[in-house]
């Protein structure tokens, strides 16, 4: 019993510990956003001694920030609603259909899932170039669209299906539309919650392609924009944390108002495969 209460102890510390040092980062933002510039520059410090708003006010009147978040908005809502759609019309055709070369689709997907999307960029910046995309909305979505993960993810769910009640939703003239979206969709609601809030947040904080494709401040993303939050003497370190912050700011509440829905997700997941 004592080993037990020993073993839960060293487990315990050692969860906060890294929580800790996970947290750290977080932290030491929040701190240096709420300082001085002169302040960070001159004596810093490890505890919160200041409580000076006045680089929250200049990273929102000074900066093109709310156009940051209108450009970060845009392309990840609609990035994550018809990656969704595309994922779970791909997934149901795959699982529930019977087609010529529906096999080797399902291959190609797993293939393209193995390839790193950093080996893609040069091809994909080429493409969006004659296309006439860089800089545009069209540049920063399109190759933002694959996200073979999800298809895998609903595909798995619809394989643990009872076929029954496709068969039961077939004989009374429901056809796969109906199926998909007022049948599976109900089942999955969690699950699609749960992809949706992942593709959001990876959207939301995707640098390296933005990074590649806009070309002015007007069109940046938040982390895109965040490089830019200079002053005429060099790097502005408390301006730059407090816009830091900010851009975290709609991923943290994300989490926050739909963690409900991800913990559901698994035991939705859980309860189709039983």
């Amino acid at each position: 019993m004592n080993m037990r209460r020993i073993e839960n102890g060293i487990i315990t510390a050692f969860t906060l510990i890294v929580a800790l040092i996970w947290i750290f980062p977080l932290y030491w933002a929040m701190v240096t956003s709420l300082r001085s510039e002169s302040r960070v520059v001159s004596r810093p410090g490890l505890l919160p001694d200041e409580f000076n708003f006045s680089s929250y006010t200049d990273a929102l009147f000074n900066t093109q920030i709310l156009t940051w978040y209108f450009n970060s908005i845009g392309t990840a809502v609609i990035v994550t609603m018809v990656v969704i759609v595309m994922a779970m019309m791909c997934a149901y055709a795959l699982s529930q259909i019977r087609f010529p070369g529906r096999r080797l689709l399902y291959l190609v997907v797993l293939a393209s899932f193995m390839i790193p999307s950093q080996a893609l960029v040069v091809t994909q910046f080429i493409l969006m170039n004659e296309f006439g995309l860089i800089n545009t909305w069209g540049g920063i979505i399109l190759p933002q669209l694959i996200v073979p993960v999800t298809i895998i993810v609903y595909k798995q769910f619809f394989d643990a299906v009872p076929k029954e009640m496709r068969e039961a939703a077939v004989l009374d003239g429901g056809g796969d539309y109906t199926i998909l979206f007022k049948l599976y969709l109900p089942l999955n609601w969690g699950i699609t919650t749960a992809l949706a809030i992942v593709t959001f947040i990876g959207v939301w904080n995707a640098f390296f392609w933005p990074f590649l494709v806009i070309t002015s401040e007007d069109m940046m993303t938040i982390p895109v924009g965040i490089t830019q939050v200079n002053d005429a003497f060099g790097l502005a370190y408390a301006r730059l944390m407090s816009v830091a912050m900010l851009a975290a700011l709609p991923v943290v509440l994300a989490y926050l108002i739909f963690q409900r829905r991800v913990t559901e997700a698994v035991m939705i997941s859980s309860g189709v495969k039983g």
